[in-house]
């Protein structure tokens, strides 16, 4: 492999106008196909083969007014203890009635006559259903809604605004644009070079320009989830940058031992391309592998994000030759420690000897404290957002603070009890009876009155829970309707299905609870087989999945004490404690392991290259070391950098602060500090493998002892005199 990348390196740089036109054209033609496709992304969540899911599709077929989008506005009096005096029920009865003038309502219900006022007189209601189903609801949609909040606002009411009547966080540009800030202060200070630490940032613009376009075009054919566009372009930043820094930081390195340009890309693409090519194979991996979760929007997330890294793969190996054609000179000024790491005595340096020399106490202080950090994931509850869960000052915490002061916190978790009778039974005769016997469950504050499908073939009833959404007692309601469901409908001749939002989310949890391990066994059997091929050995694998497996660990048990247990909570701006949101386990636990692969590729690549060579392990690993340090430092920070801006749209702080630690834990407690201290207390062991599987296995050639020396090289510039570093 590391001969055909030589080839293509080369190839790259001397037909630069070649590559960077077809990439220019790829990028343009992307943008147009999206632009003419018409795509359209999802917010729903999809879990076919479970209860709620199978509800929901029975009341899409006997009463389709139900797939249409919905929502709340709640209205309260201006101060706690007032009631809704006059002036301020006609505010209320004008926004209704504004709001059911719009031609996107379907229908809005009226506090007043449908008895949604709270007991007090203080807080009330209103149901709000669209005509558009959740997927086609658009802003515009909204706009009557917003507007009719916005006025009772003016008159003085307290407004919240929940469900599809709410307007969507969308601060997805700024986050990017921040992250690429960040990133290019990082590397400016790393290189000390405008012009080296555009590139990074260059090629990374384009792979996501040409990933996010392609997957907007994509959801013109297919349902797509609309948090792939932000994962997509936080990982396809991330390690757009990180894969470019690597050849760039290689190629600087060779270029200033005396190789001319050419043989210095050659051999710059010809091993650190492959451990880029390996490395960015094990991202891949881990995103496809969300298949194991057997839920559609999960699947074409982890596609879609994965087709991203599989783009900046091959920017990173083809147009990033070809800009280092085009700077020439110019991309070896600036600071050099980072490119040939052999200043003596380099913060790195005694960093790493500081390690060798106590590796037995790094081996095992790190895991300790890993462990330490990992515990609060035993007692981690999994499920999604309720209102409360929404930054304060939204439309949507107050919406659920004020439902909650006025009808109990039960209010936001309703249940859907769908009843299914017999051809021949009256649906609504069983369905009392069933009420009735909802209504002597414990935790359940009201079960309402049953009403019937326009079909009359299905009975609906919403059961009101004395606990929140969130709560463990309402996900212990769910579970005992579920288990007595043949004592409640005993006699009816009715079967039963629970659905409704907190339903949904409760399968969603369980669904994402039982595909956790699966999903880790996939991904990390694949991972070590890629690392045997690519290292030659059975222990480093073994260690960088172990390692990987800390660092993990270590990153949800701080997520679980901050955002469930509360711990420093209030530091990050988090006001309120909720379970850890559902998806974010498994997707956390795919990006980190794909990014902790890539800096063991990074680190452990240079040792392989000293130890082929004939280093003493200790001497391997310092080489490794002093080679990579910087790269991995700076690919670290930047992907903090990047992972950390987006914490600041609500929505997606719990997922961004595990990424955030988990990179920040594994490339410097466990990559830079605990893999060190095990190559060189492994020693020579490290390199072990059967000699069955040394014949079975393909040499990829990772430290580039097959490269050869180019005869035949192209024209050089004229270059200033370079110091010759010694390997």
């Amino acid at each position: 492999m590391a001969s055909l990348l030589q080839r293509l390196g080369r190839f790259s740089y001397r037909r630069r106008r070649w590559v960077l036109t077809f990439w220019v054209g790829l990028l343009i033609a992307s943008a147009a196909a999206a632009g003419l496709s018409g795509g359209s992304f999802s917010s729903n969540f999809t879990i076919p083969g479970t209860e709620s899911q199978r509800a929901m599709d029975l009341l899409s077929v006997h009463d389709p007014a139900t797939t249409g989008a919905s929502g709340r506005i709640v209205f309260a009096a201006p101060a706690a203890g007032q009631r809704l005096t006059g002036a301020e029920r006609a505010d209320v009865q004008t926004a209704v009635s504004n709001i059911a003038r719009a031609s996107s309502v379907a229908s809005v219900s009226n506090p007043f006559d449908d008895g949604t006022v709270s007991e007090s007189g203080r807080v009330a209601y209103a149901n709000i259903t669209f005509h558009k189903s959740q997927n086609d609801l658009t802003n515009s949609d909204r706009q009557p809604v917003l507007a009719a909040a916005a006025q009772a606002r003016a008159d003085g009411l307290q407004v919240g605004l929940s469900g599809q009547a709410a307007a969507p966080s969308s601060s997805g540009g700024a986050d990017e644009g921040l992250g690429i800030i960040v990133a290019l202060l990082v590397l400016t200070i790393t290189f000390g070079s405008l012009i080296a630490a555009g590139m990074p940032l260059l090629t990374a613009i384009f792979g996501v320009g040409i990933g996010l376009t392609g997957i907007v075009t994509a959801s013109a054919l297919t349902d797509l989830s609309s948090a792939v566009i932000s994962l997509a372009a936080m990982l396809g930043l991330a390690v757009g940058i990180d894969y470019a820094l690597f050849i760039i930081t290689r190629y600087r390195s060779l270029a200033r031992r005396g190789l001319n340009f050419d043989d210095a890309i050659g051999q710059a693409v010809g091993t650190a391309g492959t451990a880029v090519v390996f490395a960015g194979s094990t991202v891949v991996i881990a995103l496809l592998a969300l298949f194991v979760t057997a839920v559609p929007f999960m699947t074409a997330m982890g596609f879609a994000a994965a087709g991203t890294v599989a783009i900046s793969v091959l920017i990173a190996i083809t147009l990033v030759p070809a800009l280092l054609g085009f700077a020439g000179e110019r991309a070896l000024k600036g600071k050099h420690k980072l490119a040939d790491g052999s200043h003596d005595r380099t913060l790195g340096l005694r960093w790493v000897e500081f390690v060798i020399r106590h590796r037995k106490i790094v081996v095992g202080a790190v895991p300790v404290i890993a462990l330490a950090l990992a515990s609060p994931v035993l007692h981690m509850r999994l499920g999604l957002p309720d209102d409360s869960s929404y930054a304060k000052g939204t439309a949507q915490h107050t919406a659920g603070t004020l439902l909650d002061q006025g009808f109990g916190p039960g209010l936001d978790g309703q249940l859907t009890i769908v009843a299914q009778p017999a051809s021949t039974v009256d649906g609504t005769t069983g369905a009392k009876v069933l009420a009735g016997r909802l209504t002597k469950l414990p935790d359940v504050a009201k079960v309402s009155t049953p009403t019937l499908t326009p079909d009359r073939k299905l009975a609906i009833l919403n059961v009101t829970p004395s606990s929140s959404a969130s709560s463990t007692a309402t996900t212990n309601l769910v579970e005992r309707i579920r288990a007595d469901r043949a004592r409640l409908t005993a006699g009816t001749r009715t079967d039963i299905d629970v659905t409704g939002t907190t339903a949904v989310n409760i399968d969603i949890a369980n669904r994402m609870s039982q595909s956790l391990l699966p999903y880790l066994a996939v991904i990390v059997g694949l991972a070590f087989l890629l690392l045997a091929i690519a290292f030659r050995s059975l222990l480093i694998p073994l260690t960088a999945v172990g390692g990987f497996l800390l660092s993990v660990a270590a990153a949800l048990g701080m997520m679980v004490a901050v955002f469930q247990d509360g711990t420093g909570a209030s530091l990050i701006g988090v006001s309120q404690t909720a379970p850890i949101v559902s998806l974010t386990p498994v997707i956390a636990i795919g990006i980190l392991f794909g990014l902790a692969m890539d800096y063991q590729m990074f680190l452990v690549s240079g040792m392989r290259e000293a130890h082929a060579r004939g280093a003493t392990p200790d001497d391997a690993v310092r080489y490794g070391f002093r080679h990579s340090a910087r790269v991995v430092t700076a690919a670290g920070l930047i992907m903090v950098s990047v992972f950390a801006a987006f914490i600041l749209p609500d929505d997606n702080i719990i997922k961004s602060f595990v990424l955030a630690t988990g990179v920040l834990l594994d490339a410097f407690m466990i990559r830079m500090t605990l893999i060190p201290a095990l190559m060189s207390l492994i020693g020579q062991r490290a390199w072990w493998l059967p000699h069955t599987l040394d014949r079975l296995i393909p040499n990829v050639d990772l430290e580039g002892a097959n490269l050869q020396p180019n005869t035949n090289p192209e024209p050089q510039p004229a270059q200033e005199p370079r110091e010759l570093i010694p390997a």
